[in-house]
């Protein structure tokens, strides 16, 4: 990727305005790697600003002390989305996964990048910075920061990066998990990453209203498929009784993938105006590609799709009766 990371050197040599987004709703890998490189653009004397088209969740909002994150409005900010020299997206390679920031960016006369390592990329930027086999944007990000050889990690660039790459792994446990990730996450916290402080603020420290919904969401489990496959039902009166919304369903499928016999897991949370289906899957079932029949689409053991047409129900019958296929 060397020739890639010197193309972004070059960018940055030459350009002072960028704007750094993520993907809607977003989680730790995109917000720990927009802060660290907009940090890093900061020790450079650049002026970088991060627009994200949703708020950032309250468990990492740690990483955002000096409030850099922006919450995208049309009216103030798509000027500064046109006015912007370099604009990067980093953790998605869909432009839809912009949500309301996706018209003004692909008008933007800006140049465009893209850091991202999940599969199926859509090139619709000037740089494509892409690496399908990295656990986590955030060490595509370490890497490309390595190279340039510019300011050392101070410990709130290392922070993020480990968060980015501490989530996506699912804690080191995901299969992308090898002795490559374990060497940059020990490279930061030599840097002055805190894991433990990092843990603690994103999995220990839950409002007692997710613990309730969580535990409605646990009750709604069901399998199918003999067995093979489990799933969960969010609905708008569990968010209504428990005083919460989508966000603090995060983290919940995995629940769905600890049974014994489970292959395939489900998430389907519905919202106002669509049904969000989440989709585990462990060994060599990719189900990035049952994602990509409802139009998502992700990595290969892990994946999500947003559906507009259909109620809930026939949502999960849908997607369970194609799920099948997978199993063989």
């Amino acid at each position: 990727m060397k020739s890639q990371f010197e193309l972004f050197r070059n960018l940055v040599e030459h350009s002072d305005q960028f704007v750094l987004t993520t993907h809607v709703n977003p989680d730790g890998d995109g917000l720990g790697s927009e802060l660290a490189l907009s940090r890093y653009l900061r020790s450079l004397k650049k002026h970088p600003t991060i627009l994200n088209h949703s708020s950032t969740p309250f468990s990492y909002q740690f990483l955002d002390h000096e409030n850099e994150i922006v919450t995208f409005d049309p009216g103030p900010h798509s000027a500064v989305l046109a006015d912007a020299e370099v604009i990067i997206v980093l953790d998605t390679n869909q432009p839809s996964r912009l949500a309301n920031m996706k018209d003004p960016v692909m008008a933007s006369k800006a140049r465009k990048v893209v850091i991202d390592h999940h599969l199926d990329a859509d090139p619709f930027a000037d740089l494509m910075i892409l690496d399908e086999s990295a656990a986590a944007t955030g060490q595509i990000v370490y890497n490309l920061l390595k190279h340039l050889k510019g300011p050392s990690f101070t410990p709130e660039i290392a922070q993020a990066l480990y968060v980015a790459i501490m989530t996506d792994t699912g804690s080191f446990r995901f299969p992308k998990t090898d002795s490559e990730v374990h060497r940059v996450t020990a490279a930061l916290i030599e840097s002055g990453a805190d894991p433990v402080s990092a843990y603690q603020q994103i999995y220990e420290q839950s409002p007692l209203e997710r613990i309730h919904l969580l535990g409605q969401v646990l009750a709604s489990l069901k399998t199918a498929h003999n067995g093979a496959v489990a799933y969960l039902t969010v609905t708008q009166k569990m968010f209504a009784r428990t005083n919460t919304s989508e966000p603090d369903v995060d983290q919940f499928v995995p629940y769905a993938l600890a049974l014994k016999g489970v292959r395939i897991a489900l998430m389907f949370t519905e919202l106002p105006d669509q049904i969000k289906v989440s989709f585990r899957s462990k060994g060599d079932i990719w189900i990035n590609r049952l994602a990509q029949e409802f139009g998502g689409n992700g990595h290969k053991n892990a994946a999500g799709a947003r559906i507009v047409n259909g109620t809930l129900r026939d949502v999960i019958a849908s997607v369970l009766d194609k799920t099948h296929t997978y199993l063989d």
